[in-house]
């Protein structure tokens, strides 16, 4: 009995634990810190220093988790009607409303201070911008009222290689742009090609996502149309000088690739599942902005 009186209040810290991670997304986060750290190689033309991307990367990771976990907080409600969304903390219980709240704002109001101590006052407020535009322009105001809330709203996920750039450089460049765009222009054929897969997960949630409110055949030919747009647009660095032929081939080949999946999408969808292309779209931005970092040593 005794021992069941001491081991439950550590089993019970242990759930709160996971569920207040379970609300950051850690997943999510992870490919954010990808596209983050080859961004800061580009920009110091090498390798920065490890204390540097350490700080980085952390307050980056934070002020996002900070975001990820205000959107819990407000799509609590629609949360509990998609099947994908309804075990999440807020809507079992696990976590009450306002603590969450508190806890967002908490970690995001943190990862500004570290950051504009440790890394630069320009990437803490690139970085709180992103937070800002995530949850008050994406989930508060876009999400439940237009089919084109992902390709604006979705600017907030390109906020991380411009908070990179500017942590090594102290401001912005074109080629921070170019990095911007390129995550931009990937997301809503990413995200899109995940709607079609959740359209009446999201059609009962009454979140208008293009395939509920344009259907599917529209989303499969805007997928393809901004497919042939990221390929364009991840060249633009190698234009601008800033990185040269390893990165060049590998957005070459590689959004070729996502451009042939797109292409099977859009021409026969009754034999190609749109999480083919979804989850190419992940690694594609991974190899891309890796192939980045590797390109700068090389050039070096």
């Amino acid at each position: 009995m005794t021992a069941h009186a001491i081991a439950f209040p550590g089993a019970q810290l242990a759930a709160t634990i996971r569920a207040y991670i379970a609300i950051t997304k850690p997943r999510i986060i992870v490919l954010l810190l990808v596209t983050t750290v080859p961004a800061m190689v580009v920009a110091e033309g090498g390798w920065p220093s490890a204390w540097l991307v350490l700080a980085t990367v952390v307050g980056g990771a934070v002020s996002a988790g900070g975001a990820n976990a205000l959107n819990c907080w407000y799509d609590r409600d629609i949360d509990g009607v998609m099947k994908r969304t309804r075990n999440r903390p807020l809507v079992t219980g696990e976590i009450d409303p306002a603590s969450a709240l508190a806890f967002g704002i908490a970690l995001g109001a943190g990862s500004f201070a570290f950051m504009w101590f440790a890394t630069t006052p320009m990437a803490a407020s690139l970085s709180l911008a992103a937070l800002l535009f995530y949850v008050f322009i994406y989930t508060i105001w876009l999400k439940r009222r237009t089919a084109q809330n992902i390709v604006i709203g979705g600017a907030a996920g390109a906020f991380p290689p411009m908070v990179g750039w500017a942590a090594v450089t102290g401001g912005i460049s074109p080629t921070s742009i170019a990095m911007f765009a390129i995550i931009f222009a990937w997301t809503p054929p990413h995200f899109w090609a995940l709607s079609l897969k959740l359209e009446k997960d999201y059609a009962e949630a009454g979140i208008p996502m293009l395939p509920v409110a344009a259907g599917a055949a529209t989303t499969r030919t805007q997928i393809l149309a901004y497919s042939v747009l990221l390929l364009v647009v991840s060249l633009v660095p190698v234009l601008l000088g800033d990185l040269g032929a390893v990165y060049g081939a590998t957005a070459a080949v590689s959004g070729l690739v996502f451009l042939w999946y797109a292409f099977r999408l859009w021409r026969a969808p009754g034999t190609t599942s749109p999480m083919t292309l979804y989850k190419f779209s992940l690694l594609y931005l991974a190899t891309l902005f890796v192939a980045m970092g590797v390109d700068v040593p090389v050039l070096a």
